[in-house]
């Protein structure tokens, strides 16, 4: 078996993990891996911007305490202090690359503000920020001394202790599967980053590119890594509804410039439901949205920014104008029709600010991690942040202790056996993997979506339990593909989610149970151990 040795294994193309290679490219071998092309990634589609405090009027501890806010206060506050204060660095890495902010005719930085900011603080680009960063950063490490490599499945981690080597258990790096060939081969690293994004597609209905499937979660479980508040799942309140508007999203950015939630008959409804109206945080809207399209029994409800002029919304938001005209929508005088749609994983991989997880060798960064930023819900546009500043904390760590094997150096590489294949066959049966794919994610959207109940989880979770063996059954029988891989990921941050909604009695942030209708006074992460073998 081929094995392929770097100082620094990064998994995942997003923000994080571009960010991090790029700042560890000057000290040692990198190698970064795509299971698509580099950009196939939650970062490529983000629309609104990325936060950080720049108006002289604003403040970091401004900022802190409106991530707390959206948060419902489970977020660990020394962390989000020390996220927001690093997103100035993070800022400037991008422009470093390449990326072109929107300024206005004064020069001056063409700040937005999105739902739960006192102040604007949004960063943008057009309407596109997460492409335009993107491509700014692939361009870079394209030109930088790191080893790309796309279409590269990561299978499963290499753990000391599975592959029978004495000492502290740790992770050495990963069994990865090339799609265009089938080879197996291993990579061999004393650090592995994962910053492999979310699991947003383990619902029916979500605005998650198809890569979202919580790989890196589901690896990190499986290596025996603690993961903490699944449960929290945000529900992007204003996904475009339209049978050819697969995966669009209204940026939040649009209500920040002005657009109301209206129903069918141009009536506002969130006043109703807080008194932030349609600048109420994510968590809020959408469960407002969800209520008013059970009520009245209609399929979505809509925006409305009509009175901004086509003017100023095809300057201001031209992709998201286009694509509305696209489907016969003209934001200057149409109500866009929007529904909730799964969006964003506030839990993960339990890890520090600067990636460190309960498994050493092991970092996470990015939405897979769960630093304590976010709480029971993100603020707007913290996400992105999060991932430059936590992506370059992260290599400034493993900068300052490296851990280098090979010829030549103190530390012998361990050994890493071959991949085994034993009796298993090429699949012949693909439409099982389809068909547990699909049921997944609908049983997930029915019994486990933005309102809950005890009945509802308990279903879930027997069901999938089910699954989860059928899937290990198919998994050893046949060759691994593509697809078993991610449906295997899948199905374990299904149970992830579903554990963690039963640990918690109370309704806090994007956890709402009807039959724990209230907050609790006490703060309490829900931490689930890792997988034990």
């Amino acid at each position: 078996m081929k094995i392929v040795d770097c100082d620094y294994f990064v998994v995942g193309t997003g923000m994080a993990g571009l960010m991090s290679a790029l700042h560890l490219a000057s000290y040692g071998k990198v190698v970064v891996v795509s299971k698509g092309r580099l950009q196939d990634c939650n970062s490529n589609f983000a629309q609104g911007g990325i936060c950080c405090v720049a108006d002289p009027t604003d403040t970091f501890d401004r900022h802190a305490r409106d991530t707390m806010i959206a948060g419902a206060w489970l977020g660990r506050s020394q962390v989000v202090h020390e996220i927001c204060e690093h997103a100035p660095e993070g800022i400037q890495d991008l422009i470093d690359c390449g990326v072109k902010f929107t300024k206005k005719g004064d020069g001056s930085w063409d700040l937005t503000r999105e739902g739960g900011h006192s102040a604007r603080r949004i960063f943008h680009a057009g309407d596109i920020t997460g492409e335009k960063c993107e491509a700014a950063m692939i361009r870079r490490v394209k030109r930088a001394p790191v080893d790309v490599r796309e279409n590269t499945v990561v299978i499963d981690l290499v753990m000391t202790k599975r592959i029978g080597l004495k000492g502290q258990n740790r992770c050495i790096g990963a069994y990865v599967l090339d799609k265009p060939t089938g080879e197996i081969y291993a990579v061999r690293s004393p650090n592995t980053i994962l910053a492999t994004g979310g699991c947003g597609k383990v619902y029916l209905y979500t605005c998650n590119p198809d890569s979202a499937t919580g790989d890196g979660i589901a690896l990190a479980w499986r290596a025996g890594a603690k993961i903490e508040n699944m449960e929290f799942i945000q529900f992007h309140p204003t996904c475009l509804f339209h049978p050819q508007a697969r995966r669009f999203l209204i940026s939040e950015a649009v209500r920040g410039e002005g657009a109301v939630l209206v129903d069918r008959h141009g009536r506002e409804f969130m006043k109703k439901y807080d008194p932030r109206g349609s600048l109420a945080p994510r968590d809020i809207v959408a469960r407002s949205i969800d209520s008013e399209m059970k009520r009245t029994g209609d399929d979505c409800m809509y925006l409305d920014i009509r009175k901004k002029g086509r003017a100023y919304l095809m300057n201001r938001f031209p992709n998201i104008y286009h694509k509305c005209m696209e489907f016969g929508i003209d934001m200057a005088k149409d109500l866009i029709p929007i529904v909730p749609a799964a969006h964003y994983t506030c839990g993960g991989i339990k890890a520090t600010s600067d990636g460190v997880t309960s498994i050493p060798g092991l970092s996470a960064i990015g939405e897979c991690a769960s630093t304590g930023l976010h709480g029971a819900n993100r603020l707007a546009s913290n996400s992105l942040m999060e991932a430059l500043v936590c992506a370059r904390l992260c290599a400034a760590r493993l900068a300052a202790h490296p851990d280098r094997w090979g010829a030549g150096r103190r530390k012998k590489a361990p050994a890493i056996p071959a991949w085994r294949i034993g009796s298993a066959v090429p699949p012949d049966e693909a439409v099982l993997v389809s068909h547990m794919w699909d049921e997944i994610r609908r049983l997930m959207w029915d019994y486990v979506g933005i309102v809950r109940t005890n009945k509802r989880l308990a279903r879930a979770a027997h069901r999938i339990k089910t699954l989860r063996k059928e899937i290990r059954e198919y998994y050893f029988r046949y060759l691994v593909t593509p697809d078993t891989l991610e449906l295997r990921n899948l199905a374990v941050c299904a149970e992830l989610i579903v554990k963690c909604a039963q640990k918690r009695h109370e309704s806090r942030g994007l956890h709402y149970t009807l039959d724990y209708p209230r907050q609790s006074k006490r703060v309490k992460q829900t931490v689930i151990e890792g997988f034990k073998y």
